[in-house]
C-alpha cells in the first residue's frame, strides 16, 4: 500500500500509524482521510497485528480538517466528503485490534474526534483538546464522547468550542496518562508490546466486548461475558499461561 500522508510500521505485534503532514499541522484532507480509513481496514484482517497505535507524533495529533479543502465543498454535493469521513471513523472505532492514542499535542476539531475513536487516550503534557464544530456552523460529534466523559461534560464541551488543556481531559477521563514532552510515543509503544504479548483472540475478544457493553443491558452483558469466558478458560493457551505464571510465583518463594 503506497501512503503519502501516513507512515505505518509494524514490530513485535504493534502497528503504529502516524499522520505525517508537518506542513499543514497533520490537518485531514480528504485524501489523509482516504489513507486512514484503507490503513485501518487493512489492520484489521492481520492477524500479526495484535494492538494499533494512532499517532501524529510528538509536536502536534492533528489541527482537524483541511479547512482550504471543505471551503469549497457545497451542501448539494457533500456527500461523498461525509461518507469519507466518517469511513476513517469508523474504521478506527471498529477495527478488531485495541486502538491506542498516542497525543504528543493539539488534538482539535475533527483531529479530536479521531482520539475518540481510540479504545484509550495517552497524551503529553502538550496536548490540548477543542471541539471546534459549532464554531463553523458544524453539528458536533456526541457519541463516543459522551459514554467517555459523561453526558454534561460532553454537551458543555461541544457546545461551547473552548479548548480542554490536557488536565481537565484526564480529570474525566478522556485521557488516561499524561507523559512528559517529547516521551508519549516511546512510553505508548511501551504499553503497546506489553498489551500485544497476551493473547491476541482475547484482546479481540475484549474490545468486541467493550463496544457491545454500551448496547447492552447489564444482565445481556454479563451473559456475554460468560460465554466468552467459556470459551477461553481450560484452554490450551490458557493453561500455558498460567503454568509460566505458577512456575514464576515457585521461583519467587525459593529465593
Amino acid at each position: 500500500m503506497e501512503l503519502q500522508y501516513l507512515k505505518l510500521t509494524a514490530d513485535q505485534a504493534v502497528a503504529t500509524v502516524m499522520i505525517h503532514r508537518p506542513d499543514k499541522g497533520n490537518s485531514l484532507s480528504p485524501e489523509v482521510l482516504r489513507e486512514i480509513g484503507d490503513v485501518f481496514l487493512d489492520l484489521n484482517g492481520r492477524q500479526d497485528i495484535s494492538v494499533i497505535i494512532l499517532t501524529g507524533g510528538e509536536k502536534i495529533f492533528s489541527a482537524g480538517f483541511d479547512l482550504d479543502a471543505v471551503k469549497d465543498i457545497r451542501k448539494d454535493s457533500n456527500e461523498d466528503f461525509v461518507a469519507l469521513f466518517h469511513r476513517a471513523y469508523r474504521s478506527i472505532r471498529f477495527c478488531a485490534q485495541p486502538v491506542l492514542a498516542a497525543i504528543g499535542g493539539p488534538a482539535m476539531a475533527g483531529g479530536f474526534d479521531l482520539t475518540q475513536m481510540c479504545d484509550i487516550r495517552y497524551a503529553s503534557e502538550k496536548a490540548r483538546f477543542g471541539q471546534r464544530e459549532v464554531v463553523l456552523s458544524l453539528i458536533p460529534m456526541l457519541d463516543p464522547l459522551f459514554r467517555i466523559i459523561g453526558f454534561g461534560p460532553a454537551l458543555e464541551w461541544a457546545l461551547t468550542g473552548k479548548d480542554i488543556d490536557v488536565e481537565e481531559a484526564y480529570r474525566l477521563g478522556f485521557v488516561t496518562r499524561i507523559f512528559p514532552p517529547g516521551t508519549v510515543i516511546e512510553e505508548v509503544t511501551a504499553i503497546a508490546r506489553k498489551m500485544a504479548t497476551n493473547d491476541r483472540t482475547t484482546l479481540v475478544e475484549t474490545k468486541r466486548l467493550s463496544i457491545d457493553i454500551l448496547h447492552n443491558s447489564l444482565d445481556s452483558s454479563m451473559k456475554s461475558h460468560e460465554w466468552l469466558f467459556r470459551s477461553y478458560v481450560g484452554s490450551d493457551d490458557n493453561r500455558k499461561r498460567i503454568d509460566v505464571i505458577l512456575e514464576s510465583i515457585r521461583n519467587r518463594s525459593k529465593t
